[in-house]
């Protein structure tokens, strides 16, 4: 046939288009340059990110770590509210924190954006708020991928992932195998839910019939708002931490899925517990509206929800006073809430022996919060 119009499929009759992507690229690539330091080669656009690794060769035994994540069902809040830029830093703090764990600094990340239809102004804000988290973590976006998926995704949709790699020390890896008898816990506060139990948290409000824009006086602004608090950010004050305490900071524990106790029980040994005392502080007041609403067991709450614990530090007793200084002058702030010592075997409903495949350590929450 010659002449007219051509007739068959295309890829944009298939729902992909293509020049929706380019566009989303353009407008993220000033908050993605600002991550970017000296050691990032060939900046955005490659089919691979390249980073300078010379800096390793001046380590004695480098140990490369890496991590991946995404934000979960927060991300239905985000779309809801129609608010795109603040569950990437979501997504850095639930991957890059993980490595901090062990002690180790960032140094790069990539995401990934499945949606159903390429908004160029949606997705650019999405990888907006991954970068505003790198640029705060010290860690360089170094490239990711936006896929639209027509048919599998409804045009609204998207979810975000992303993944990690960080280096450390060998001989100053954080864990249990640092872990002594008479250590001490400290708790770091949360900034709120940060990005964990949200099908929990969002079947409790639907079960209520509630709107996320409803203002609820004592979170002191609308349901939306307070679900959407990003995730805080502990790479830095637990690096500073790291260097400011050495030996002395024997592991740190990131509280996402599963709670406080069985995330702190994956970084203690086995025979040994911590004992945490819940008086030593309140839960944020949407910890309890969420309980109260939903009829929502204690322990279920605990099972699923941080506490307003989103970090913890296992640190010699000598080193208390220092390690909360340390953490008052980078804002977090931080308190004494327990302490390890040997594991007596006891057990029973209250007591958490390790998580996620990690013959560890046990943990028992003791004690009742104080009223907030």
């Amino acid at each position: 046939m010659s002449g007219g119009a051509p007739t068959g499929t295309t890829y944009a009759a298939a729902g992909v288009d293509v020049e929706a992507g380019d566009r989303a690229v353009a407008l993220m690539r000033e908050a993605v340059a600002r991550t970017h330091g000296p050691e990032v080669v060939g900046g955005l656009g490659g089919f691979a990110g390249l980073f300078d690794a010379s800096a390793l060769v001046g380590m004695r035994r480098p140990l490369l770590t890496t991590s991946t994540d995404g934000v979960g069902t927060k991300i239905a809040v985000a779309r809801a509210m129609g608010v795109h830029d603040t569950v990437g830093i979501d997504l850095v703090a639930m991957v890059v924190d993980d490595i901090v764990v062990s002690g180790a600094r960032p140094l790069f990340m990539t995401d990934y954006i499945a949606c159903g239809r390429v908004d160029p102004e949606r997705v650019a804000d999405l990888v907006r708020g991954v970068a505003r988290g790198c640029e705060e973590t010290g860690t360089a976006l170094v490239g990711g991928e936006t896929a639209e998926h027509p048919g599998l995704m409804e045009p609204d949709e998207y979810d975000v992932a992303g993944a990690a790699t960080g280096v450390v020390e060998a001989d100053d890896v954080l864990g249990p195998q640092r872990v002594r008898d008479g250590d001490v816990v400290l708790a770091m506060a949360s900034s709120g839910l940060h990005s964990n139990g949200y099908s929990l948290v969002r079947r409790v409000v639907a079960d209520a019939g509630w709107g996320l824009e409803r203002h609820v006086d004592e979170l002191g602004r609308t349901l939306g708002e307070e679900l959407l608090e990003p995730t805080r950010l502990y790479t830095r004050p637990c690096l500073a931490l790291a260097r400011g305490l050495g030996a002395d900071l024997r592991a740190l524990s990131h509280v996402t899925g599963g709670g406080l106790a069985a995330n702190l029980g994956r970084v203690l040994p086995a025979g040994l517990q911590a004992v945490v005392d819940r008086g030593t502080w309140a839960p944020p007041p949407v910890v309890g509206l969420v309980g109260r609403l939903g009829g929502v067991p204690r322990a279920d709450l605990e099972r699923t929800l941080n506490m307003g614990v989103g970090m913890v530090a296992v640190v010699a007793p000598d080193a208390v006073d220092g390690a909360l200084a340390h953490l008052a002058t980078a804002g977090v702030s931080a308190w004494v809430a327990g302490g390890v010592g040997p594991d007596d075997g006891g057990r029973g409903p209250e007591v958490t022996v390790g998580a996620k495949g990690v013959d560890g350590g046990s943990v028992v929450l003791r004690g009742e919060h104080p009223s907030a």
